[in-house]
């Protein structure tokens, strides 16, 4: 069989496969899923990245593992057994998190965005002034291996992976953290508390120091940003209701085994309604 005969070859059926949501155009819909659709498309192979996205499509992904600085996964292709296909990145060390654990610390907005599961812009930068890109930054910082024949990097097995991926992160942002080495527990307990050392006591989250009111009443009144240009800025997503709940930390206590936050989100939920009564 030639390369050529090969190469178009259709795959074979998968039962229970990962079936992207996304059945044309890109796939990707949140900024922090598209930078990492956008490094995968930067290899330039337009015709395999065409048959991964029908791979994914047709969920030929049959499953994936994220653990730190690998992704595991099957592809079922033309062949009976599935290909075993793995994309690698360098995980941060524990220094370069904890680093990273305090800048995201001094600043409360950014937990309770990843709490409510967005991925903040700003925490590209927080990464970048760490020396630690969240991203890869090219084809250079991932390294990329499929068992098929295929001696292109990627293959369109390695791609249907990248694009499943990328809906994953859509959901779950944690995903692209847990995968440079940090899951959603270990991050969000360093985010509680900011530790300045291993011997000195916690500090509140909250550390808020700004000129005081005597040094600017002259310019308290003046308009930080025109109409025009407030008129430009992009609209901010609705906040869930029950964010304020996700925020901190449920007290310890609970009411017929149920805790607060458990109790509390409905009643959230209704006032932040404008069609129920209640909030009416």
């Amino acid at each position: 069989m030639s390369w050529r005969e090969w190469g178009s070859s259709r795959p074979l059926p998968a039962e229970g496969g990962i079936r992207a949501r996304s059945q044309r155009g890109a796939i990707g819909e949140r900024w922090w899923s598209r930078r990492f659709t956008d490094v995968l498309e930067s290899f330039g192979m337009t015709g395999r990245l065409a048959r991964g996205r029908n791979y994914a499509r047709r969920g030929q992904v049959l499953g994936f593992e994220i653990s730190t600085g690998y992704v595991t996964a099957q592809v079922q292709g033309s062949r009976p057994k599935p290909y075993r296909v793995r994309i690698q990145v360098t995980p941060l060390t524990t220094p370069q998190w904890r680093r990273v654990g305090q800048a995201l610390a001094g600043q409360a907005l950014f937990r309770a965005k990843l709490l409510a599961g967005e991925m903040p812009r700003e925490i590209e930068e927080v990464f970048a002034d760490c020396g630690t890109p969240l991203f890869p930054r090219s084809a250079r910082d991932l390294d990329m291996s499929c068992s098929c024949p295929d001696w292109g990097v990627p293959c369109k097995h390695l791609a249907a992976v990248c694009y499943v991926l990328a809906e994953a992160f859509d959901i779950d942002p944690f995903g692209i953290l847990a995968w440079r080495g940090r899951d959603r527990e270990e991050l969000l307990a360093s985010l509680r508390l900011r530790t300045a050392g291993e011997d000195e006591a916690a500090r509140p989250l909250i550390d808020v120091t700004d000129r005081p009111l005597a040094e600017c009443v002259a310019d308290y009144w003046s308009p930080g940003m025109s109409p025009a240009r407030l008129r430009a800025l992009p609209s901010v997503p609705a906040a869930p209701p029950d964010l304020l709940l996700r925020t901190f930390e449920p007290p310890p206590v609970a009411v017929r085994d149920h805790d607060l936050v458990t109790l509390l989100t409905p009643a959230y939920e209704r006032l932040a309604d404008p069609d129920d009564p209640v909030s009416g």
